[in-house]
């Protein structure tokens, strides 16, 4: 039977299922894709299954002619209805893995995603997770329930972990040439593994268990996080000096060795990089260990956005003004550059903490036209001279490419700038304010 699999899908004759058409199921779906499987996407939302069928995209890195041309061809379609897992060789799941508000780990959407799975499983069927968890859920908690149809793993189908590596807005790095990782609860899994991802990525470097590959994404993201909490820590610490933060870390940078510059900003964003570490250090818990690097990052990266708020407060003193009542317009809420994604984005706290001391709010992001603050909804202002001219105060949160700094700077009574965006400007620096 793993003959007969790996055949179909060394022929590109799988049918390929995808659980989860958001940021990480959608560019799976059209490498795959276009690498020339069929591909059947799966999701609870009518609305985005709508939208893909009728060849269009909601996605920043996926633009709608992929989708139309896959569509078109009869290579990529959409359904709400699990039944078609039944006609699957392989099943990607992609979905959704949040923290609660204590921070423990979300796993109901993959639990949902494996009932979808479990009523339809069959023989030579591959499944493979690919949202980030913590070390042991494809083994402890996947594995039993697909084994409850009585279907042995590595003999009967085949079950394996790939943790995403998609970086939204990334033009040099996209899911086609970013390596993958792979391991499976059995050899035989690893081999099948990674013979479907090698017929669409060009490298794939197979590990010894899906313990080890979910750990692997773990630590991708600690890695980050516990750097980022760093060099914010730095700027606190440089702010306390009377010292140049970016000066710094420039200075840095110039060591050819030993050295790799991160820098600081208003806190971490997005739907990795402020969760994935508390997955690793929520399952070290239960073994009884405390992950004191990564709760301290975690501590000093949810603290930037107060520390941003005190930061303007201070600008704004030292120019006669109050936080109550003064005009500050947010310059981006994305959560990073060049994107429309407000997961986890530090903007959006900024923003709450600085409604709640009473200042008057405005808001501009070329790539996000509304948002939700205490519960209403607030659309983009249209960036002109006459909007810098009457606030108080700018505030530079996300760095998008499109803003012409110097005409920001030039335009506005004062900017706080909290991502160096303003490193070009020449002229009116004396307007500015750095993190």
């Amino acid at each position: 039977m793993l003959n007969n699999l790996l055949k179909k899908i060394k022929d590109r004759k799988a049918k390929v299922g995808i659980i989860g058409l958001g940021y990480v199921g959608l560019p799976l779906a059209v490498e795959v894709g276009e690498a020339g499987f069929t591909v059947v996407g799966f999701d609870v939302a009518k609305d985005k299954v709508n939208l893909i069928n009728a060849g269009k995209s909601d996605i920043d890195d996926v633009p709608d002619s992929a989708v139309a041309n896959l569509v078109q061809s009869g290579k990529l379609s959409a359904t709400t209805d699990p039944k078609q897992l039944r006609q699957m060789d392989t099943v990607s799941i992609c979905v959704p893995t949040p923290l609660s508000k204590t921070k423990d780990p979300d796993v109901s959407y993959i639990l949902a995603a494996v009932k979808w799975i479990q009523q339809y499983i069959h023989k030579e069927m591959l499944i493979i997770l690919e949202s980030t968890t913590y070390p042991g859920t494809t083994e402890d908690m996947i594995l039993p329930m697909l084994e409850e149809s009585g279907l042995k793993v590595g003999r009967d189908f085949y079950l394996a972990f790939s943790p995403e590596r998609v970086d939204p807005g990334n033009q040099k790095f996209t899911t086609k040439n970013t390596p993958r990782v792979v391991g499976g609860t059995t050899p035989r899994c690893t081999k099948v593994a990674q013979a479907f991802y090698e017929q669409f990525i060009g490298s794939v470097h197979a590990v010894s268990s899906t313990q080890a590959a979910e750990t692997v994404k773990l630590l991708e993201n600690t890695f980050r996080s516990v750097n980022i909490g760093l060099v914010n820590e730095v700027a606190l610490m440089c702010d306390r000096l009377n010292l140049d933060v970016w000066e710094i870390i420039d200075a840095a940078a110039s060591k050819p060795f030993g050295f790799m510059p991160f820098y600081p900003g208003p806190g971490l964003g997005g739907h990795c990089i402020p969760i994935d570490p508390h997955y690793l250090s929520w399952k070290l818990k239960s073994l009884n260990y405390y992950a004191r690097f990564i709760e301290l990052a975690g501590e000093i990266n949810s603290q930037m956005p107060e520390y941003v708020v005190h930061r303007i407060r201070n600008v704004l003193n030292d120019r006669a003004k109050s936080v109550k009542g003064a005009k500050i317009v947010i310059l981006g809420v994305a959560y990073k550059r060049d994107i429309k994604d407000v997961r986890e984005s530090p903007a959006l706290d900024v923003i709450k903490l600085l409604e709640g001391q009473g200042a008057k709010l405005y808001y501009n992001d070329p790539y996000v036209d509304t948002i939700r603050w205490n519960d209403s909804i607030h659309r983009s202002s249209k960036l002109t001279p006459a909007l810098l001219k009457k606030a108080d105060l700018a505030v530079i949160l996300t760095d998008h490419t499109s803003y012409n700094y110097q005409w920001l700077v030039d335009n506005a009574k004062v900017v706080f700038d909290t991502r160096n965006a303003t490193k070009n400007v020449r002229n009116n620096r004396r307007k500015l304010v750095l993190l």
